[in-house]
């Protein structure tokens, strides 16, 4: 599975594993792929500077790179308690009684929530990159368009390749101008933040309005077959993240989502507001449910919705309240049936790959006969 892309970044296999666990990160690295850690939920230098060090201790001397979330557009002077100040009272009532109605006990006195949004603003961000400038990082992703001008000009004089996803060929065509390197077309059927176009049509798409730069397909991939697709409708490489979640390395699940997300089909997804206010593919819950239910009162736009919720969904996964448990996921859910390394995923990825060549190869054999 090797492309002009994998090769500039030496390695094997043209796979690019996106994951919040550096663990899982170091392992898709060394497996022949290019780990990329998810920085969002580091909102302390510390913390990523952390993990970095372990990633580099574990990866074997192979390339990995750092998934940030910024604005192209920057906001003065606007901290995170301006922002909790525009929450309204309703909102907060609102998951008040939703958490109550199903148990949900509260944090211990002084417990701080494991989960906050902040990592969406770009102050928060831009300390992120701060530490990851130190490492060795080959890739740097925006998970929101194209970082600002200056984020793209300090990574470029570090020899740091830029990339930005895209949910349209006209977005994809903004990166261009803005001087990423990669852009990800990720369809609508990927987890997380995802925009309304499928990755059939969105990827050739994408592929004819950037051209010459490379193109990562995301969204519904998860197997070689998949990925030989991907290539065939002229990407460079396929980026992967909801198949890494139920991974033996990927310790840091809890034990009642591993079997929710095993159990689940490829229907069992929905795209809610629910969890950061803008439209973001995950596991359909009974929290879900509440918040798309028109009787209730409404996600707000992000980043409120995020901060409204962070403490909630901390109670939620420390518990393990079944009904409301929940993660974002793709649509790629129903094929994850067990729980295997990442070399076991990429053992499977490849043996698919070849298979779908070799059947390619028959049916273009056959056609020649004819």
């Amino acid at each position: 599975m090797q492309t002009e892309l994998s090769n500039r970044l030496g390695v094997q296999h043209a796979v690019f594993g996106f994951t919040p666990f550096p663990a899982v990160a170091a392992a898709i690295s060394r497996a022949g792929g290019f780990g990329v850690l998810g920085a969002v939920r580091y909102t302390a230098p510390d913390d990523l500077k952390r993990d970095l060090d372990w990633i580099e201790a574990h990866v074997e001397g192979m390339p990995y790179g750092l998934d940030v979330v910024m604005p192209a557009k920057k906001v003065e002077g606007v901290t995170e308690a301006d922002v909790e100040a525009m929450i309204p009272e309703s909102h907060r009532q609102f998951v008040k009684d939703t958490l109550a109605h199903y148990g949900v006990p509260e944090l211990a006195e002084g417990e701080a929530s494991g989960w906050r949004i902040t990592g969406w603003m770009e102050q928060v961000a831009r300390n992120q990159l701060d530490v990851a400038f130190d490492y060795p990082i080959k890739l740097l992703a925006n998970a929101l368009g194209s970082p600002p001008a200056d984020v793209i000009d300090r990574a470029h004089e570090q020899d740091v390749l830029v990339a930005a996803l895209a949910g349209s060929a006209r977005h994809a065509r903004k990166h261009a101008d803005a001087g990423i390197d990669i852009v990800v077309a990720q369809g609508y059927e990927a987890g997380g933040h995802t925009g309304e176009i499928a990755s059939m049509v969105l990827t050739p798409e994408v592929v004819d309005a950037v051209a010459p730069l490379p193109v990562l397909a995301a969204g519904g991939i998860g197997s070689g077959q998949q990925v030989a697709a991907a290539l065939a409708l002229g990407a460079q490489g396929v980026w992967l993240g909801s198949l890494w979640l139920t991974t033996t390395e990927a310790e840091l699940t809890s034990p009642r989502l591993i079997e929710k997300l095993l159990a689940a089909g490829s229907g069992d997804t929905v795209r809610s507001r629910a969890l950061t206010g803008k439209p973001a593919r995950q596991l359909r819950t009974e929290w879900t449910d509440a918040w798309d239910d028109p009787a209730g009162p409404g996600t707000l736009p992000m980043p409120l919705q995020g901060l409204l919720v962070a403490e909630a969904v901390s109670r939620i996964q420390k518990y393990e309240v079944e009904p409301l448990l929940g993660t974002p996921v793709g649509q790629i859910v129903g094929r994850m049936n067990s729980e295997r390394s990442v070399q076991a995923v990429f053992d499977d990825l490849t043996r698919g790959f070849e298979k779908a060549v070799d059947h390619i190869n028959r049916i273009a054999g056959r056609s020649e006969e004819q």
